[in-house]
């Protein structure tokens, strides 16, 4: 009994590190047969996990997206990740702070001894440097509008906008929106307003969506090559940097939002990737802030970044032989 749980946490864990498996592959790397690889699939159906069967020359498994979250297994590194996430969880987003404490009280009670005290030792205080700006979004608000964005639907809601006397009734905004981005600690809705025939860019603290979203719409065009660009532009008299860079980022946008800092875009590209915009006083010193993310990256652009990063990671490379 021991050896086919520990054969099914095997199992698991391989069918969540990678989308498609061979069934051969699988029986392999686990030393069985296929059949005993379909005896254990069957085994983590029954206890939620939708695993499903794959078509093709060799067959397979795939792990998809159930309607309820099952059980789930984290190594040592994603599971101090976790705790660490859940700690700072409630830095730019309310409504979740009871909901991340009894999260982080369920991954701690079930971790083994030797990683709950590195996560007891871990007893965080943020200081935001960006306090004095940086405004707090209701995790609800923040999901219905990525909601409309991914959907494409055109939202509505009411905008509290600046110098608006309190109690004063207006309209509901109606936009097509387009992408969800952080600059200088603040959520932002960029999206083109149907009212005014152009694009603005909405506080998301200052929203409160409508529901239900309207029809369906065909994305526009950006007047800008990026979102970073168009971003950039629209606050371009807040940032005397002289070098503006992006790249792509293997990690999840809100993760990276806490860290970019004043004057930094993050676009979430997916769940785990995201695309983040960031200036600087040379291009030395920018390609060594990109780096500091501790995450697989690429560069995007100008040359002139991607040419620095070479001749940073030189330089590092001679100091340290």
């Amino acid at each position: 009994m021991a050896e086919t749980s520990a054969r099914l946490l095997a199992l698991l864990s391989l069918l969540q590190a990678r989308r498609d498996w061979p069934g051969a592959l699988l029986a392999s790397r686990l030393e069985v047969s296929p059949r005993t690889v379909r005896r254990d699939v069957d085994r983590l159906r029954d206890l939620g996990y939708p695993v499903r069967a794959t078509k093709g020359p060799d067959g397979g498994y795939r792990l998809d997206a159930g309607a309820e979250l099952p059980p789930l297994l984290f190594d040592d590194d994603q599971a101090i990740a976790v705790a660490v996430a859940l700690q700072t969880a409630t830095t730019t987003v309310t409504g979740i702070e009871e909901g991340a404490l009894r999260a982080l009280a369920t991954v701690r009670q079930v971790m083994p001894a030797r990683l709950r005290q590195r996560v007891d030792a871990l007893q965080l205080t943020t200081v935001d440097r960006y306090a004095h700006r940086r405004t707090t979004v209701d995790s609800n608000q923040l999901i219905a509008i990525g909601m409309a964005v991914r959907a494409q639907e055109v939202l509505r809601f009411d905008y509290a906008a600046p110098g608006t006397p309190e109690g004063e009734w207006a309209p509901p905004r109606k936009v097509e929106p387009h992408h969800l981005v952080t600059w200088g600690g603040r959520w932002y809705l960029v999206g083109w307003d149907l009212d005014r025939q152009d694009w603005r860019t909405f506080r998301v603290d200052r929203m409160t969506p409508k529901t239900p979203t309207g029809p369906r719409f065909t994305p526009r065009e950006l007047p800008a090559p990026d979102i970073a660009t168009f971003i950039s532009s629209r606050f371009r008299g807040q940032d005397k940097s002289p070098c503006r860079g992006e790249a792509i980022l293997q990690a999840k946008a809100s993760d990276i939002a806490q860290w970019a800092g004043y004057g930094a875009v993050v676009e979430e590209l997916s769940p785990t990737s995201c695309r983040l915009a960031l200036s600087g006083w040379s291009w030395t010193g920018l390609a060594a802030t990109f780096g500091m993310f501790e995450c697989e990256l690429e560069f995007i652009g100008p040359q002139e970044l991607k040419d620095a990063a070479i001749q940073l990671a030189d330089r590092y490379r001679e100091a340290s032989s």
